[in-house]
């Protein structure tokens, strides 16, 4: 999550921003923007009621957009031609997560890819430190009469939590039948927002998509309610590490391909068969003969974190490197992902993380490594 400092004349800002400075957030560079990173209870009481009851996460800094076209029909397929997703099968109101790849089969970034209940219209989320080249990348390749259009003038905020729908059902009923990876555009508390049934930390909730000028006074609702907390940038990654979900820049980049990040069922079954999405060769043949390294769990034995670029070594050979780790306070100790040759991949093989240049004892683990909340429907 770190990012080189940036001189804070130079930071954007999101609609946000004066509340967190106002609830006392301990604001930090990140992607560009003054974002908070904890608030006075400090980032493991965050974590653990995010866990436990509602949290509420400013993530405006993401890109957000719409594609538009004639129908669906050729929308769909101007996605498909960038990313393995299957998108022309996408059902009105679904949600798709896939996966903007390079002729190499590397990761561009990951998105979430909605199709609104508008035909031919197709709301895009990609993270906010790729917003910029991910927008101009899928601009420079669209076909004729299908076109960008970057929603600037829109925050974005994620309700998280086992007390999530609970809360935002008295602000939009409609909400609580919703459910996982779908989206519909309901009135909160009045406003007119987007809301998915989706999010970062592995628990049920919800990403609102929100006019700017409404984003303070609705966040603020939100936030009287008891259940309810501002949470920052800390405990968002420590929950999405647990999560076992993937941090753009650091577990996934242009030299993964999906197959190594433990991604192919993005990948989807028409694409496989077409094999006509950037990238195709190489991640059909690592779906076929396997990949030369993975993306796995990896649990230490002691209490010693593991930080990105720890290197992991079985015996005397060195076997790959951790892409995220620290502290798990649901799990109550240090956890870690990373890459290793898919010969140690599997769970339980013993590894050794070198940590201040001392071998630690830890082991290959399953993920997540906290038990997933998606609410799919009764």
């Amino acid at each position: 999550m770190s990012e080189p400092a940036v001189a804070s004349d130079k930071l954007k800002t999101t609609p946000l921003h004066a509340l967190h400075v106002e609830l006392g957030a301990k604001m930090v560079p990140f992607a560009g923007y003054d974002m908070p990173v904890q608030y006075p209870d400090g980032v493991l009481a965050e974590h653990l009621h995010t866990r436990g009851a509602a949290g509420l996460f400013d993530v405006s800094h993401m890109g957000q957009a719409f594609l538009t076209g004639p129908d669906h029909e050729t929308t769909a397929r101007a996605v498909e031609a960038l990313t393995p997703g299957d998108i022309r099968d996408l059902a009105p109101g679904a949600i798709r997560y896939t996966l903007l790849l390079n002729d190499k089969g590397g990761i561009r970034d990951d998105l979430m890819v909605t199709r609104t209940l508008t035909d031919g219209v197709l709301f895009l989320v990609v993270n906010a430190a790729c917003k910029d080249a991910d927008f101009a990348h899928i601009a420079a390749n669209l076909p004729s009469g299908v076109a960008l259009e970057r929603l600037e003038d829109r925050a974005l905020i994620a309700l998280q939590g086992p007390k999530a729908a609970e809360v935002f059902a008295r602000f939009a009923s409609e909400a609580a039948t919703q459910s996982f990876m779908t989206a519909r555009d309901l009135s909160v508390a009045g406003v007119p927002c987007m809301v998915s049934r989706s999010g970062y930390t592995g628990e049920d909730g919800y990403e609102i998509s929100i006019p700017a000028k409404d984003a303070a006074a609705l966040t603020k609702k939100l936030l009287a309610e008891p259940d309810v907390k501002p949470i920052g940038l800390g405990a968002r990654d420590s929950l999405r590490l647990e999560a076992g979900l993937c941090l753009y820049g650091h577990d996934i980049d242009e030299t993964t391909t999906p197959i190594e990040a433990a991604l192919g069922w993005a990948i989807g079954k028409r694409r496989r068969a077409e094999a006509n999405f950037p990238g195709a060769k190489i991640n059909l043949d690592q779906i076929s003969n396997g990949a030369p390294r993975k993306r796995v769990g990896l649990l230490p034995e002691d209490k010693a974190p593991a930080r990105e670029g720890t290197e992991i070594f079985a015996g005397s050979n060195r076997i790959g490197i951790v892409t995220s780790g620290g502290y798990g306070p649901s799990v109550g100790g240090p956890i870690a992902m990373g890459y290793v040759d898919t010969a140690s991949a599997k769970a339980g093989t013993a590894v050794e993380l070198m940590v201040r240049g001392k071998g630690r004892a830890a082991h290959v683990a399953a993920m997540p490594f906290v038990e997933k909340h998606f609410y799919r429907g009764n």
